[in-house]
């Protein structure tokens, strides 16, 4: 089988192909394995006793790990003192941590012993390997199947660590060398490239067979109310486990017959190609048996994870549709860690990016700021004031929470960086990672809350209620004066509301404010279209001049147009047509809360445009801005307000002689509403443009123009401006 050169160089001959078929048969006969289940399953009479292996295959691990710390240094230099120190240090260091929880190993050290004895003693005498693999399954009969493999292969950990602690330490230490001599362990067992090959076979073996055992204790440890055993993945494995539990066991026999095979031998020992073979050839019969398991524990995780997504759907259901509760920490918890606490920390605080627990939420009102990663950093910078003006006032104080909802299949690095960048942007709390939002929560918030693309910001008042779905149109709309976000502070808020260009402008940084104290009239007016601009613009300050009014014009630009804005704001600056916007942040939250409005003025009053005044108004300057034309709203004091396309709006300015004369009864605004009402032409196309993921997309919407029922049409649009 195998020569040994004057030299003590090996020269290996593999076995001939005849003789790899037959034993490949014999070992992988599946005739043979359904034959030895019931032979192995006879062995098997537990008694009802159960430990935590965990703690054991840990001990092993790092005992039987040590053959692959050997084999990089085979036919290499012999370390040096500072070498073989350091590796004492980091062995101590792992071995410190090992622990035996309450005395656990006093108790099975005789059963592992035992063991040891029959693997040390009948391996060493040339015993049929069967014959000792079944001797082993008798002695371990009264243990579960994990139970068994787990203590076969600590007590082939025990022969191994002896055996290596004398070879390795006989260079050194006299008492190991004087034991090793009589042992006859072979010289320079590190060094040996003859043993190499065998080596190599062996740690291949010993890896399949703890893979194998770690296998079989996870199906043990599956949890019972999320899978039940007569479940097709997990009955199948069962099935197979006695076979596997018979195959880990004879290759930790044959593993301890090679070690059998070292001792007594000195210098000129070769591995032999036939103990290579067997190795090699039960470590693929392993690895085989652990791809099988492997699959059906997959499955069986799947099933399991499946039922406990179910689980917390359900209790989630539960707990909102059930508040109040005494606080508000359980619904904070499912949603934030699922129905299990992994993390102790599992949030980051925005201003110090340190890492706290849940219970700085406790009894607090609560905003979940839920999006995607492609946030607006106008939303950003526009909440970030908010929240902090929030924490500068006494009696509406609450905290935002992030939750990003993400595709966690394909996350890569790319979204990890744009994770990190909105995080570090953020001075509220934060989920520490988008992979700890259960997929149950995500499906939740996904059909109840509405979330599909755009931001939607849930409050949770101190006893857990949801006191909106979506507050981020009360806080466009109204800022922090609409805390605590419930819909009686909505509806409230709502009753003081009037349409005028107050309710419009708002807060938002314009002259607008003062012109009204002022009494002036007022034309606010968008568009892109920069002749029409420039004729309009032109045209209404010579009309205001010659009607002797006092008179401010304001361009509030078009939405959805960040590149063409900025380009508008250029030509402004240039020909001062008027006072505008001065940044894009400032133009977008214009039309953001114009949008915000309609929301909520659809789910404030039902009914349609012509039963809310309001409304009606909002969604006529939204569709002028949808249909991409220019227009303009004239407007003096609280009551007086016209709006125009920007088509009518010119030609009206154009006709001043014409109705010139009624201004000094009805006042610039209202003569201008009388004569427009003769310009009305009976062709025209509106056209309003709703985010379709923002929920609350009304049935049916009233044309500003006739007063019919516009036709609904999807719209897929892609605006990377």
């Amino acid at each position: 089988m195998s020569q040994v050169s004057k030299t003590g160089t090996d020269i290996v001959q593999a076995p001939n192909k005849m003789q790899q078929r037959k034993e490949r048969s014999r070992m992988f006969s599946t005739s043979d394995d359904n034959a030895m289940t019931k032979q192995v399953e006879a062995t098997h009479a537990p008694d009802g006793r159960e430990f935590d292996v965990e703690p054991i295959i840990k001990i092993i691990e790092e005992i039987l790990g040590y053959v692959e710390d050997v084999l990089p240094h085979v036919d290499a230099a012999a370390p040096t003192d500072g070498e073989k120190t350091k590796q004492a240090d980091t062995l101590a260091e792992k071995t410190a941590e090992l622990d035996d929880p309450e005395g656990m190993l006093e108790t099975l050290s005789s059963t592992i012993h035992k063991v040891s004895c029959e693997l040390a003693c009948k391996c060493s005498g040339g015993v049929d390997a069967h014959a000792t693999t079944m001797v082993v399954l008798n002695t371990l009969s009264s243990y579960s199947w994990h139970a068994k493999v787990v203590l076969a292969l600590a007590a082939f950990a025990v022969n191994f660590g002896e055996f290596w602690l004398i070879a390795l330490l006989s260079a050194t230490h006299p008492l190991a060398k004087s034991v090793a001599l009589l042992k006859q362990l072979p010289d320079k067992i590190e060094n040996s490239q003859s043993l190499r090959r065998q080596l190599e076979a062996l740690s291949k073996l010993i890896k399949a067979s703890i893979y194998v055992t770690k296998c079989i204790v996870q199906f043990k440890e599956l949890p019972t109310q999320y899978i039940s055993s007569h479940t097709l993945s997990l009955s199948t494995a069962s099935v197979s486990i006695p076979i596997a539990a018979y195959w880990t066991i004879r290759s930790m026999v044959a593993c301890a017959s090679q070690i059998a095979n070292l001792i007594g031998l000195r210098n000129g020992y070769t591995s032999s190609t036939a103990e290579e073979w067997e190795l090699i050839s039960l470590a693929y019969k392993v690895d085989n048996i652990h791809d099988h398991l492997k699959r059906q524990l997959l499955i069986c995780f799947e099933q399991i994870e499946i039922q406990r997504q179910e689980e917390i759907y359900t209790l989630l259901v539960q707990l909102i549709d059930s508040a109040p509760h005494v606080d508000n920490m359980k619904i904070i918890s499912i949603l934030i860690v699922g129905n299990k606490m992994e993390d102790p920390l599992p949030l980051i605080e925005g201003s110090s990016k340190t890492r706290v627990n849940l219970e700085v939420l406790r009894r607090k009102h609560v905003l979940l700021l839920i999006s995607d990663l492609d946030l607006s950093q106008d939303e950003i910078l526009l909440l970030e004031h908010l929240y902090a003006e929030s924490r500068s006032r006494h009696g509406n104080h609450y905290e935002v929470v992030w939750i990003p909802v993400v595709d966690r299949a394909n996350w890569n690095e790319m979204h990890q960086q744009k994770f990190e960048r909105f995080l570090s942007s953020m001075s509220w709390y934060s989920v520490i990672h988008p992979s700890m939002i259960s997929p149950a929560v995500i499906k939740y918030i996904k059909d109840v809350w509405n979330f599909t693309k755009r931001m939607v910001l849930v409050a949770l008042d101190p006893q857990g209620r949801v006191s909106s779905p979506n507050a981020l149109n009360m806080l466009w709309i109204w800022a922090n004066a609409a805390f605590p976000f419930t819909r009686e502070k909505e509806e409230a808020l709502w009753k003081a509301e009037t349409w005028s260009l107050d309710l419009l402008i708002d807060s938002i940084d314009s002259p607008i404010i003062n012109w009204i104290t002022e009494g002036r009239v007022i034309c606010m007016y968008g568009g892109v279209d920069i002749e029409w601009i420039r004729k309009f613009t032109g045209m209404a300050k010579e009309v205001a001049t010659e009607a002797g009014i006092p008179f401010g014009m304001f361009y509030v630009g078009k939405s959805n147009a960040k590149e063409r804005m900025q380009k508008m704001i250029t030509n402004f600056e240039v020909e001062k047509f008027s006072p505008h916007f001065d940044n894009l942040t400032t133009m977008w939250f214009f039309w953001t809360r114009l949008e915000s409005m309609l929301y909520s003025r659809l789910k404030y009053r039902k009914g349609d445009d012509n039963d809310d005044h309001i409304r009606k108004e909002v969604m006529s300057v939204l569709t002028f801005d949808g249909s991409d034309q220019s227009w303009a709203i004239f407007s003096r004091g609280p009551n007086e307000m016209v709006r125009a396309r920007g088509d009518n709006a010119l030609d009206t300015l154009s006709q001043f002689k014409n109705w010139q004369g009624d201004i000094e009864t009805l006042g610039f605004v209202l003569a201008f509403r009388k004569y427009l009402t003769t310009l009305q032409s009976a062709h025209h196309c509106n056209h309003l443009i709703l985010p379709g993921s923002s929920g609350g997309i009304p049935e049916r919407v009233i044309c500003s123009e006739c007063g019919r029922h516009m036709e609904k049409y999807f719209m897929y649009r892609c605006c990377v401006e």
